[in-house]
């Protein structure tokens, strides 16, 4: 069993051409948190992106462990929380990610039980998968067919990525996955072979700033200022106020506080007068992903929602 494999990881990118289509397979893209799964002798271990041991935060998934016919495998997939109508919701996931009491997750387990999405498999049986095609990979995931309360093995169609595009859209969701039925597994690597193409807008951000709240989010953060980063600097393009859980506010005010700096990051003069007044400015070191409806003609985020930290 391999001590550590980092997940694989999609380029933006338009959908293949119609002459490469059946090239291609296509998997919806779970709007989570990645994980790779290592089951062996009974045991689950869970571990994110960054190589951090979540096992202890999904209490849900134990049972992963020993639903695999005493097989060892390492399996790569997606944590989602879903909602009232089946679809990943990040905001509830939120209540999860930040959540490191015992008797708390306990509590969380139920109010917003969590979902492994399986959708590869790197290792089987004492052998590994990685230089192995995707098609054969998925081949082999498939047989073992990952199923039970907390966890899932999604399907994977070969062709037609225009139309399940369309269908994900219909179903508000996020997007889709293609990915090259030839490519290889490669750890650690945001590869061309694998491209992700959303139906939502989004923009990756830096945190730049914070302005306070009031009325009941007194004391903590009313607004994110976030920025891009251009040749020129940090460039401002919006304020973020909703989209938050209370466990995410609580977690993103202690985190700040630490990056406090007392002049703007930002390039220019960025922001607002009526931010710019109360603003705590930070070091911008949190990345952040933000939704947002259209960029405006001063380059700023119109309708934007704060949809979670994310690893840089």
């Amino acid at each position: 069993m391999p001590v550590l494999i980092r997940p694989m990881l999609a380029t933006p990118a338009p959908l293949p051409s119609a002459t490469q289509d059946r090239q291609w397979a296509y998997e919806v893209k779970w709007d989570g948190i990645r994980a790779v799964a290592y089951v062996q002798d009974g045991q689950l271990r869970l571990m994110s992106r960054t190589d951090r041991d979540i096992t202890r935060r999904y209490p849900e998934l134990a049972a992963l462990a020993t639903s695999l016919r005493g097989e060892a495998a390492v399996l790569d997939g997606e944590l989602v929380s879903l909602d009232a109508e089946g679809r990943p919701s990040f905001g509830r996931l939120q209540h999860r990610m930040h959540a490191v009491d015992l008797a708390e997750i306990r509590r969380l387990v139920g109010r917003y039980p969590v979902t492994y999405m399986v959708f590869d498999l790197l290792h089987a049986d004492g052998q590994s998968l990685l230089g192995q095609p995707y098609g054969e990979r998925r081949t082999r995931l498939d047989q073992l067919n990952p199923t039970g309360p907390a966890w899932q093995t999604p399907p994977s169609w070969t062709g037609g990525g225009a139309d399940i595009l369309t269908a994900t859209a219909e179903q508000g969701l996020e997007g889709i996955i293609a990915k090259r039925t030839t490519s290889t597994y490669q750890p650690g690597r945001r590869s061309p072979a694998w491209r992700k193409i959303k139906n939502i807008r989004t923009v990756d951000v830096l945190i730049g700033g914070w302005s306070p709240g009031s009325g009941r989010r007194t004391g903590t953060i009313g607004s994110l200022l976030v920025g891009v980063s251009t040749p020129d600097g940090l460039a401002y393009i919006g304020n973020v106020g909703t989209g938050f859980s209370d466990a995410a506010l609580h977690d993103l005010h202690a985190r700040l506080q630490q990056l406090e700096t007392p002049t703007s990051p930002f390039d220019g003069v960025p922001v607002p007068h009526e931010f710019a007044r109360s603003a705590r400015w930070v070091r911008p070191e949190l990345g952040g992903e933000v939704a947002y409806a259209e960029i405006g003609l001063e380059g700023r985020l119109r309708h934007p929602r704060w949809r979670g930290l994310r690893e840089r």
